[in-house]
């Protein structure tokens, strides 16, 4: 962007400006720290100048919006065309309650729904399975049957809103209930929009819920996103999901690394099933965590949409350009969030969310202030929505379309990052001999992407330790009184009015269809058939959760994760 004769005389003048300007002042009064970085670790300069982007080439590295490579946001108006839906995590004890909240936050102007299910549920077992005891509703809403779903969202017009599922290795029970319900309606498949996290690499990499080995479970993502392909073609199938990678410790460059790595594993794993990958990748969503270094946050999304679409161009031979245009959700930072003075949290989830809304997300959920003590109240809940809000209509943020592209800083630091994920990727792509998803299951079984996020954490709780890295309310400014707000609760009769409802259920069905809809699905696991529709058929004979997991349990043994076992 600079010629080399340009390039000369700024680095003349910053050198002129060191000595002249700089220097004196830093003789007489130094600096805050010997050394700036990111939440993760990532260093950062003190002045950024055309010299930090001279290797920048404009149409080939930025563009404009809407074009490849899409580094400026996938589309050409962005947010002055529609704001970035707005959702909220919803998910407490019974479906009633659940649905009560989601009425609620429809009425308060979200514009799309997010459910959180309760622990049971993620694992895929019953609200009256013995393991359940006392979790039965304590995380999130507890479902068990379609019975479960109709009550979830009754009055909810499923043609008029878009959900999103946060569930895993149950993921397919959960969309077939859904397909199920559309189908009460009488709302068209095509209809029928939303998203299924269903992202079963993440799990085995960081957030460690699962039920069957890595390999059968990759095989029933990769049904969901067959099934989906051919019968909800508005549905996204998976949420590939960094989220829970920075969660459990990673800087925000394994976040994106692991994360587009798993999406394009599950790219391959489509190829390979010999499905086209136009007909698939444009139903892919992706989902972040935006974390508290407002400038790392903004390169990291940038750049994550520059290398997906020339992965998705280079290695995989997408053609059409919603095959290569990475769209993503976005939610705060969980782990960022603290329990100490926790209203200082309204200002750390301003930050990340601003972060988001600058690096062009598709969809973006706001924590609530409380949630390092509690299940979110009303309350936290309202603030959480009217902070979007505030973003959209009061900050101008929305206004202008990639307000950060041709920053010096931001344009250097959206290089870094693109630089040290793909470094991660190829290393990912070698363990599996030149296959990105035989790399993941590689890495998985030798515990390398283990051992990257421990060491990450590791390091960043030494700083925090240290008093490197400030965390306000905690490690400085902390004071004595206590700021604990109200809370929720909730009810101890929830787990049994849960079982009331299954036991209901249970005894109204047709147990007879129920074994001959289960039966089915196994004959369509002996027979490596895709066992959506399988799902979809016991669902509506409302066979439980547990019942048709049980059958995937039998079908491929339970899985336990054996590093550092001797």
């Amino acid at each position: 962007m600079y010629d080399d004769d340009d390039l000369a005389d700024i680095r003349e003048s910053r050198e002129a400006w060191e000595s002249a300007t700089l220097d004196p002042v830093l003789d007489s009064y130094g600096e805050r720290k010997d050394r700036f970085a990111t939440v993760s670790n990532l260093e950062v300069d003190r002045v950024y100048d055309p010299t930090d982007v001279a290797d920048l080439d404009y149409d080939e590295d930025l563009g404009f919006p809407g074009e490849e490579p899409y580094t400026r946001g996938p589309y050409p108006t962005m947010y002055r065309g529609r704001t970035w839906t707005m959702r909220q995590f919803a998910g407490m004890g019974t479906a009633e309650e659940t649905n009560e909240r989601f009425h609620y936050l429809l009425d308060e102007g979200q514009t799309g729904l997010s459910t959180a299910f309760d622990m049971p549920t993620l694992m895929g077992i019953d609200s009256d399975d013995p393991m359940s005891e006392g979790e039965v509703g304590k995380e999130g809403v507890a479902v068990d049957t379609l019975r479960d779903m109709e009550v979830l969202f009754d009055g909810i017009d499923l043609a008029e809103i878009s959900t999103s599922f946060t569930i895993n290795p149950s993921a397919p029970v959960i969309y077939a209930m859904y397909v199920a319900l559309a189908d009460q309606q009488g709302v068209p498949r095509e209809e029928v929009r939303g998203t299924l996290q269903n992202d079963m690499f993440k799990e085995f990499i960081a957030q460690k819920e699962w039920v069957i080995p890595p390999e059968p479970s990759l095989d029933l993502v990769t049904d969901t996103i067959e099934y989906s392909t051919e019968e909800t073609p508005k549905f996204h199938p998976v949420s590939i999901s960094g989220y829970h990678i920075r969660e459990a410790g990673s800087t925000a460059v394994q976040e994106l690394a692991f994360t587009l790595a798993d999406g394009f594993g599950y790219v391959e794993d489509g190829i390979d099933r010999g499905l086209d990958v136009d007909d698939f990748a444009p139903r892919l969503s992706f989902f972040f965590n935006s974390h508290n270094s407002i400038f790392e946050e903004v390169a990291k999304f940038r750049a994550a949409r520059r290398i997906y679409a020339r992965v998705m161009d280079e290695w995989y031979d997408a053609e059409k350009p919603e095959s290569k245009r990475l769209k993503f959700h976005t939610q705060t930072a969980g782990q960022s969030l603290t329990a100490q003075q926790p209203l200082n949290n309204v200002v750390r989830v301003t930050v990340q969310a601003l972060a988001g809304v600058m690096g062009g997300t598709q969809s973006l959920h706001t924590n609530s202030f409380d949630e390092a003590l509690a299940l979110p109240s009303e309350k936290a809940v309202r603030v959480a929505l009217r902070t979007q809000q505030i973003i959209a209509e009061e900050s101008g943020a929305a206004d202008i379309v990639d307000p950060m592209g041709g920053s010096y800083a931001i344009e250097a630091l959206t290089d870094q990052v693109e630089q040290q994920a793909m470094a991660y990727i190829e290393e990912i792509k070698e363990m599996g001999d030149g296959s990105v998803r035989d790399g993941i299951l590689e890495g998985i079984d030798q515990g390398f992407f283990l051992r990257e996020i421990q060491e990450a954490s590791y390091e960043y709780q030494e700083r925090v330790e240290a008093g490197e890295e400030v965390v306000v309310g905690v490690n400085q400014y902390s004071i004595e009184e206590d700021t604990s707000p109200e809370i929720l609760k909730v009810d101890e009769a929830t787990e049994q009015t849960q079982l009331d409802r299954l036991e209901r259920t249970k005894e109204d069905r047709d147990d007879d269809a129920v074994d001959a809809a289960l039966e089915d699905l196994e004959d369509a696991i002996e027979n490596d058939e895709n066992v959506m529709p399988a799902i979809v058929a016991a669902v509506k004979e409302y066979a439980t959760m547990g019942e048709i997991m049980a059958v995937f349990e039998d079908a491929y043994g339970a899985y336990s994760e054996q590093i550092g076992l001797a």
